[in-house]
């Protein structure tokens, strides 16, 4: 059988899109923005696109062509596709790169040593790295910046006491400086921002604490303890690979080689890295030609969620998009066939409402997208599936362990009908995936499988959790250790949520309190029982017996009970010749920093979160990306969504605002060139406007994931903080639920 000709292939290949995505595969050269609704199938469409352009353009090893995305795993995913089409096309599975962005820029670092100012041999900082070189360059302010640090100890007000002192340092050393280091370093130095120019912004604004000055002088000792330290971050990778491609003659090596550049979640991108990916797309001939600039970007604006944590704005994709309308070159993916009929109507619905609400104060938490149903003839298979009973479910369960139980019963019934189907449950924290697991294997026991991703995500936490107690029994009367273990305990319920900076100032006092010591409150009480019956264990135990016990008493499930025991065993065998707690601790500590010690799964890699016959029990974050037949939103109070800004108690001392947050605010403004918030207040107002456009984006991704039923609760009763479940209180139901059930009354349930 004769092979079919080329050109009727891709053209066969075209075929199998739909409208939106077409478009990306007759994309010929130049800027290219595509603006795409959520299940519209951006990576399909941008596969096909990169097999037809490298079919039409002969690419290869030499000259060709590169496809970045945010994360390692999207990256094999996009890989994996563009290699099943080149095959369909009868090609070699060549001509092309996917890498991450980070990824990408390391590369071009590393290939240019004398240009970067990198060493090759540098390590990339992992997290807990990172969070021992921020508390050094705390201490490291604070020592050359004493007259500022007691500034912020006086804080609103301050009459010397020494226990309220040594509280307040414990809050501004542990929590406050390294909050404030961590976002303002990460959103300044992505940013292209240098200290002093930090400075210089602060100067601009009324601020008695100067949290801009604070910021530059801390990001100073932060760059000094990465080059000390032969160290670098993400951030840095982008700005080393700027430095690289600088230089005339190897930013035009680079480019030679790039024939174009896609690039998929734009809207997930900081200004530098769009700088970095605009710099290879050129053409070497001539650079500053935009008709000759081979870059198309992909991207969903209203599905920008990690604003709160990577300094990824929608404003800058938002941005791109308006620039290639004014030329003609935005292109939009308006159709999508993830979610059926009832589903799309209450996500645009949700959409529109945002928008018109003002609840974002001049924020617009949304671009003005609407999800279109694709045509009856569409080419890809199973496309708006028909809906689950009426599609979207709105309920009022008294409290949330009727919450719970609903969704147990409405997945056994699911299920049972369509045994093949997947469900998951979407929440908004941790604690609240935890409670939700945990009460459907209270009720359902073996009758309903569910898998809890953040239970994988705590057992790859058990070597940080051991170090953390094995340390506190080796220096109990440090106040840091003391901290570190009090919060472990916290974290897993083993004592009651209070104060710890008030504990932790006098350690001997709270684990040995004398006759003439006041009296300690009933959680204190408890907590040092706790930790004194940890220290008996530490006399009577040996040494190798200690993290089994440790495991057990903080109450571990099966699979991180395994995980602990397969660590006890590596430390014996590696502690042969020093079984004292100084050499486990030793060795411990490389294994937490190395990060090089993987938990027990018991589930297999692949798809797990995804599998035929599961309730996934997941936050909205991490549910990006993927979809199910059944999406239950438990929780949808205003107290969640959109929340408010929390302003910890033992910090409001400083004022009622975060020091990290008005950082963020401001260094935003700055970059967006937006009116300057010359106030703490005007900044904090703005952080939540940022804060309450997010949540609402988060909750419209939720919503996105389900396929044929989307079920959403606000219970009557709800706790005040999932630490402490148990105790519920009225709760008023998100606006948005409200608007919801006016909008779909035949959506209500009783």
């Amino acid at each position: 059988m004769l092979a079919t000709p080329l050109p009727l292939a891709l053209e066969q290949l075209r075929d199998t899109l739909r409208p939106g995505q077409r478009e990306i595969a007759l994309w010929q050269g130049g800027l290219l923005a595509v603006s795409a609704v959520p299940g519209a199938g951006k990576s399909t469409g941008m596969a096909v696109a990169a097999a037809i352009t490298i079919a039409q353009h002969q690419l290869n090893a030499r000259r060709q062509l590169v496809v970045v995305t945010f994360t390692r795993s999207a990256a094999a995913n996009l890989k994996a596709k563009i290699r099943q089409n080149l095959q369909a096309l009868g090609l070699p599975p060549g001509g092309f790169l996917v890498q991450t962005l980070h990824g990408l820029a390391w590369a071009i670092a590393r290939a240019h040593p004398d240009l970067s100012g990198l060493n090759p041999d540098s390590v990339l900082v992992t997290p807990n790295q990172n969070h021992r070189l921020i508390r050094t360059c705390v201490e490291q302010w604070i020592s050359a910046n004493a007259r500022h640090y007691q500034l912020l100890l006086e804080g609103r007000q301050f009459d010397g006491e020494e226990t309220e002192c040594l509280r307040r340092q414990s809050v501004l050393r542990s929590e406050v400086l390294p909050a404030l280091a961590t976002t303002a370093i990460h959103e300044a130095k992505s940013s292209g921002l240098v200290p002093d120019e930090l400075r210089s912004q602060s100067n601009e604004i009324d601020d008695p604490y100067a949290v801009l000055t604070i910021a530059a002088g801390l990001y100073e000792f932060y760059q000094t303890q990465l080059r000390f330290r032969n160290l670098i971050d993400y951030d840095e990778m982008i700005l080393a690979a700027l430095r690289v491609l600088d230089d005339p003659v190897v930013r035009q090596f680079w480019q030679q080689q790039v024939f174009a550049v896609f690039e998929d979640e734009a809207q997930d991108s900081s200004p530098l890295q769009t700088q970095l990916l605009e710099i290879l797309a050129a053409d070497p001939a001539d650079p500053e030609n935009l008709d000759r600039k081979n870059l198309v970007r992909v991207g969903d604006p209203n599905q920008a969620i990690n604003s709160t944590f990577t300094p990824a704005d929608p404003i800058f994709f938002r941005d791109f998009c308006d620039a290639c309308r004014a030329q003609k070159r935005l292109a939009t993916m308006t159709q999508a066939g993830r979610s059926s009929h009832p589903i799309i109507d209450a996500a645009n619905f949700a959409l529109q409402w945002v928008n018109q609400s003002r609840l974002a104060g001049d924020e617009q938490p949304f671009s003005v997208q609407i999800i279109q149903p694709v045509a009856l003839d569409d080419p890809q298979p199973d496309a708006n599936p028909a809906p689950e009973g009426v599609g979207l479910e709105l309920h009022t369960p008294d409290d949330v362990y009727q919450t719970v139980e609903r969704i147990g019963q409405r997945s056994l019934a699911l299920f049972k009908k369509q045994p093949e189907r997947r469900a998951a449950v979407l929440v908004r924290t941790n604690e609240q995936g935890r409670f939700v697991a945990k009460e459907l294997h209270r009720w359902y026991g073996d009758t309903l499988r569910v898998y809890e991703v953040g239970q994988r995500d705590r057992q790859s936490h058990v070597p940080a959790e051991m170090l953390t107690l094995l340390q506190f029994l080796d220096r109990p009367h440090s106040p840091d250790n003391l901290k570190a273990a009090l919060t472990v305990l916290v974290a897993r319920k083993r004592i009651p949520t209070q104060d710890l900076n008030a504990i932790v100032s006098f350690p001997e006092q709270f684990l040995y309190p004398g006759p003439l010591d006041p009296a300690q409150p009933d959680a204190v009480a408890e907590a040092r029982l706790y930790c004194t019956s940890l220290l008996n264990a530490r006399l009577q135990l040996p040494t190798a017996q200690l993290i089994p016990f440790l495991a057990q008493t903080l109450d571990y499930e099966q699979t991180e009970l395994a995980t602990a025991d397969k660590l006890t065993e590596r430390l014996a065998q590696q502690t042969t010749d020093n079984h004292a707690l100084s050499g486990v601790l030793g060795l411990l500590s490389e294994i937490v920093t190395s990060e090089q010690f993987e938990p027990v799964e018991t589930d297999d890699a692949e798809e797990r979160y995804i599998r035929a016959g599961q309730l996934t029990v997941i936050t909205m974050h991490k549910a990006k990306g993927l979809d199910w037949d059944y999406v239950f939103i438990p929780f949808l109070h205003e107290q969640t969504i959109p929340g408010t800004q929390w302003i910890p108690p033992q910090a409001q001392f400083l004022g009622d605002f975060t020091l990290a947050e008005i950082a963020r605010a401001q260094i935003r403004a700055n970059l967006h060139h937006q009116v300057l918030l010359s106030s703490i207040e005007d900044a904090w107002a703005r952080a939540k406007h940022l804060k309450t456009a997010e949540e609402f984006r988060l909750l419209y991704v939720a919503m996105t994931r389900a396929k044929r039923l989307l079920w959403l609760s606000a219970a009557q009763k709800a706790p005040f903080t999932w630490n402490k479940p148990e105790n519920l209180q009225e709760r008023e139901p998100s606006a948005i639920v409200l608007a919801l059930r006016e909008r779909f009354p035949a959506a209500i349930m009783v």
